[in-house]
């Protein structure tokens, strides 16, 4: 069983290294430049000493001095040449590299930002694969498959010039660059490969954890829990460096060994030389070669422990990067095409902010399997122009209903059209200029009221920016901060009372006027007077044709609606206008009964001008 499921790994991580070093064909020649550079690096090292020990010893028997010369040209000219070569290995590795990086985090990015799941992604994880797991891309070339390709290049080369001096000694020496290359990098492979694949989500949920104990700090302490919160996190980290010392004393051991073996495979090499009848400089040379060459086959034992390490962070990226969602996003990244500007799909279509007409065909929404629906067989025409409230107790399915028509949630039964065509059929980049809004739990960026406004039209006048925020009920506020339009919200919008950062993605998502405007909760956190007072200015700001999905808790306000749906369990169970609702038993005119007794006591407590 488990070595099914060790086969099974290492098919995963080599699927994760093809889907990873597709996006690095367009800087292939980069790279085998960086590669003949390194090799050019290793084998002058290994000429070096090889030339050098040949000059000492021809030295201490005092020949003349034109017999030398040869050799003390050369071995300035290899180490100048040594220098230059690595250097320019590292410049033009470095240069391929991050050049693919950029295009790598480009994709991790569009791939979060485009899952499905997006909101259920945990931003310390999220984090942790924009960096350290990225980070394993950039590891897999510069310190796997460059200095792999070089020491393997120099190991024979290094067995064809001791052929040229003995064969029976170039035997033995390609022996132990097979123990020193081949034996030990398995080995170091089989020893750390099952504590390497715990790191990367290990230090994916340290992130977690620091996010949590910042933002989630006030809380935590108000309810007792930083104690407990400390404490697994700091198991977590504990368990980490357990893992990251197993792994350092494994090295160590491999390391002593790949010295023994160097060792060995010189001491061996003279002795086979000896008896071949090779002259004593000659077997110097060997010698001091041999340990030199068995030091660059070496590199191959760093490489696959390094490639052991990166398994886990490898598999993550690649996950990202061959989701459907991401397949675009890579496409582009592999071809070094920027993001703005991009000629658009041939046959794609296209969207604008005109009034769009929309239909929910029974779309059924499942966010694990075997649980019941979110959404349950739901049917609803939003035509252009047309107002409809969906409100209906908590988890009922309002909110993933306004995923689904967003985009960001697909249907597992049903379909979604806009215009008649299906809602997966328009680009992600392009669909939330027809349909969008304020969705629940909207971010607030630590930016400037007028960079947060303009997120959704960035070529917004100041008179734009002025009606939306009026709209929305922002506008004095904005007025009588000493910055004006670039006041700073802070982290979140920090500092910000809760209304007012409702109120900022409010006007944020009436400036940007998709043909259908979706308003989740667009009063949430106002008291009851300004909640009506937004509401109603909200909806007379929304553009004449654009239609409006309005989601919400509170009933009051949606008399003027066409149509009221009443959600539960993510099933209609009511549909009508206001007055219709109120008029006939159910859920709408009971809760509707509870909310104006709950206002009106609400309001008679209110202190009197």
């Amino acid at each position: 069983m488990s070595g099914g499921s060790s086969r099974a790994g290492d098919g995963s991580v080599r699927a994760a290294e093809r889907a990873v070093l597709r996006l690095a064909r367009p800087y292939l020649g980069r790279l085998v430049g960086a590669g003949l550079l390194a090799a050019a690096t290793e084998f002058a090292g290994l000429a070096l000493m090889a030339t050098a020990t040949w000059l000492l010893m021809s030295a201490a028997g005092r020949p003349p001095l034109d017999r030398l010369t040869v050799a003390i040209v050369a071995v300035r000219a290899l180490a100048i040449s040594r220098g230059v070569f690595r250097y320019t290995e590292r410049l033009a590795g470095h240069d391929a590299v991050l050049r693919m990086i950029t295009d790598v985090r480009a994709g991790v990015f569009a791939a979060l930002a485009a899952r499905r799941d997006a909101a259920r992604q945990r931003t310390g994880d999220a984090l942790s694969r924009l960096v350290s797991d990225v980070e394993a891309v950039q590891d897999l070339l510069l310190r796997v498959l460059v200095p792999g390709a070089a020491a393997a290049t120099v190991s024979v080369l290094a067995v064809a010039g001791a052929a040229a001096v003995s064969l029976p000694a170039a035997g033995v020496l390609a022996l132990g660059l097979l123990v020193a290359g081949v034996a030990l990098p398995l080995a170091a492979t089989a020893l750390t490969r099952h504590a390497a694949d715990q790191v990367a989500p290990l230090r994916g949920a340290l992130a977690t954890d620091a996010v949590d104990l910042t933002h989630g700090a006030a809380d935590l302490a108000a309810f007792g829990a930083t104690g407990h919160a400390l404490d697994a996190a700091a198991d977590r980290a504990r368990r980490l460096a357990r893992l990251e010392r197993r792994l350092a004393a494994t090295g160590f051991a491999v390391d002593a060994a790949g010295v023994l073996v160097a060792g060995a495979t010189a001491g061996a090499v003279v002795v086979t030389a000896l008896r071949g009848g090779v002259g004593g400089v000659l077997v110097g040379v060997l010698a001091v070669g041999s340990l030199a060459a068995v030091e660059v086959a070496l590199a191959l034992v760093g490489a696959a422990r390094q490639r052991t390490q990166l398994r886990a962070g490898l598999v993550r990226v690649a996950a990202l990067l061959t989701a459907p969602e991401a397949d675009a996003a890579v496409a582009a990244a592999g071809a070094g095409a920027a993001a703005v500007g991009a000629a658009p799909v041939a046959g794609a279509v296209t969207v604008g902010p005109a009034p769009h007409d929309v239909r929910f065909d029974e779309v059924t929404v499942r966010y694990r399997a075997g649980a019941a629906p979110a959404l349950d067989r739901f049917t609803l025409d939003l035509p252009a122009g047309r107002r409809i409230a969906v409100v209906g107790p908590s988890g009922a399915g309002k909110s993933t209903l306004a995923a689904v028509l967003t985009g960001s949630v697909g249907p597992a039964e049903g379909r979604v059209t806009l215009d008649g065509v299906d809602l997966s059929a328009y680009p992600a980049e392009e669909l939330p200029r027809a349909v969008g809004g304020l969705l629940a739990e909207a971010y607030v960026f630590h930016a400037t009221v007028r960079e947060n406004l303009l997120l959704g039209r960035p070529a917004a006048d100041e008179a734009e920016l002025a009606a939306a925020t009026r709209a929305a009920g922002l506008l004095d506020w904005v007025h009588a901060q000493p910055a004006g339009w670039d006041t700073v919200v802070g982290e979140e919008g920090g500092q910000l009372s809760g209304g007012q950062r409702q109120r900022l993605a409010l006007a944020r998502a009436l400036l940007a006027a998709p043909g259908v405007l979706v308003l989740d909760e667009p009063t949430e956190g106002l008291d009851p007077a300004a909640a009506d007072a937004v509401l109603a200015s909200a909806l007379a700001a929304t553009p004449a044709g654009h239609s409006v999905l309005l989601i919400s808790h509170r009933l009051s306000g949606l008399a003027d609606l066409d149509e009221i749906v009443v959600l539960d369990a993510g099933r209609v169970v009511q549909r009508g206008r206001h007055d219709e609702l109120v008029a006939a038993p159910g859920w709408y005119r009971g809760q509707w009964l509870l909310q104006e007794a709950a206002e009106r006591g609400y309001l008679a407590l209110t202190p009197r001008p």
